[in-house]
């Protein structure tokens, strides 16, 4: 599976400098989580913490390992998605003695392989970009469950999941729901997926916006990110939605909305934001014109029912990379992109750093809540502490250099108080 350093699994460690000097320029534009890492070394608050990470191995991830290491904590770091590892970045982390198993283009044995490697380090705290290592530890090494303390989990998908196993009783341990904090899902999945997604679209296909017609499956944080941005770059948006609220804040936000049926042979462009799977599936492929491009820009690659594409098709065809084609038995051509896996990180770089300092930043200082709190937490999915969420907005500013507004004592005495009204 590739060159192994010090217990790490990588591609090519040679590529280590390269991965360096990426991380460094992510570094760069992340003083939220600069800060944090300054204060963990300073204070030490995970020392002899084991921790084992599954997310996209990035270089924003790399700044948050760094911090995590600084604060005590030995690493073990695998990823997340089979095509999300950038490999230079895991070289890198490998070469400074994080134990590191991930490479990109893993098929699926590979890729539960290294989430097997990662959890030898027996963990403390877990982290999670889908739950993937929270169901493995919960499925076939419940012997680990007692050495830990919590985990954190990074994305819509997984706190979706992991909601389903507190309200079923089966969460072992607890989690703190980091996707919703505030400072994350705002931002993070908003303008990070809503950009990272056309990045990786454009980079796949050179597609212009302009003037196509573009169904957005899902209007949550990211959906609403990604509708925003193509209608931005003068596409012609149609929503489609089940949840009524969010179908009706689409409607007054001057989008068309429909069913997935009605939108299907209008749509030149598809892309996938929801979380469920066989969201797009063989009832819309076959009201598909020619030429239209299916993405997926959820978690997992389950959004757009695949093996029923496949079983449609007549012939398929890798065109260039990261498309693929699809001719149905009338001649219309589908192309997917990336395998279906998350657009933004198989064909481009995800979300920007400037996001993710801020949902970095989250993840860093629950992982040290966890620390302190988590023998005395029930087994249940909890919010990320309002006290974080608030002050990594506050360090946020402070590093754009904005200045906001303060309450005064009577303004702050008047909201606190019943007596005082009109």
């Amino acid at each position: 599976m590739g060159d192994r350093l010090e217990k790490s699994i990588v591609k090519d460690i040679t590529l280590a400098d390269a991965g360096a000097r990426r991380i460094e320029w992510a570094r760069r534009h992340m003083p939220v989580l600069q800060l944090i890492k300054e204060e963990f070394e300073r204070e030490r608050p995970l020392e002899g913490i084991r921790i084992v990470a599954c997310l996209h191995v990035t270089v924003e991830t790399a700044n948050l390992i760094e911090a995590l290491r600084a604060g005590g904590a030995e690493i073990a770091l695998t990823g997340s998605n089979p095509l999300s590892t950038q490999d230079d970045v895991a070289a890198a982390l490998a070469s400074r003695g994080i134990h590191v198993y991930a490479f990109r283009g893993e098929n699926e044995s590979e890729y539960y392989e290294c989430i097997e490697r990662a959890l030898e380090l027996r963990p403390n705290v877990t982290l999670d970009d889908g739950a993937d290592t929270i169901a493995v530890v919960h499925k076939s090494h419940r012997e680990l469950i007692p050495e830990i303390l919590g985990g954190c989990e990074e994305t819509t998908t997984g706190v979706m999941r992991l909601r389903a196993m507190a309200d079923d009783g089966a969460l072992a341990y607890p989690v703190i729901a980091v996707n919703d904090a505030e400072t994350k899902m705002m931002f993070d999945n908003r303008y990070g997926t809503g950009q990272s997604t056309l990045h990786g679209i454009m980079n796949a296909t050179n597609f212009l916006f302009a003037g196509k017609t573009v169904v957005v499956a899902g209007y949550g944080w990211c959906g609403r990110g990604f509708a925003m941005r193509a209608k931005g770059l003068g596409a012609n948006v149609i929503v489609v939605e089940t949840e009524p609220r969010k179908a009706l804040e689409a409607a007054m936000d001057g989008y068309r909305v429909m069913s997935m049926r009605s939108a299907a042979p209008l749509g030149d462009l598809f892309v996938t934001l929801t979380g469920d799977i066989n969201v797009i599936r063989n009832e819309h492929f076959e009201l598909m014109k020619d030429q239209v491009i299916l993405a997926n820009s959820g978690h997992f690659n389950v959004e757009i029912d695949i093996p029923g594409l496949e079983s449609m098709a007549v012939s398929t065809d890798e065109i260039q990379p990261n498309v693929k084609e699809y001719v149905m038995p009338d001649g219309r051509r589908i192309y997917l992109l990336a395998e279906g896996r998350l657009i933004n990180l198989a064909a481009a770089y995800g979300h920007p750093p400037e996001v993710m300092d801020m949902s970095f930043a989250n993840q860093a200082l629950s992982v040290r809540y966890i620390v302190e709190n988590g023998r005395r937490l029930e087994r249940k999915v909890y919010p990320v502490p309002v006290e974080i969420d608030r002050r990594v907005a506050e360090l946020k500013l402070k590093a754009m250099g904005i200045e906001i507004e303060r309450l005064t004592p009577e303004q702050d005495r008047y909201l606190h108080s019943w007596q005082m009204g009109t």
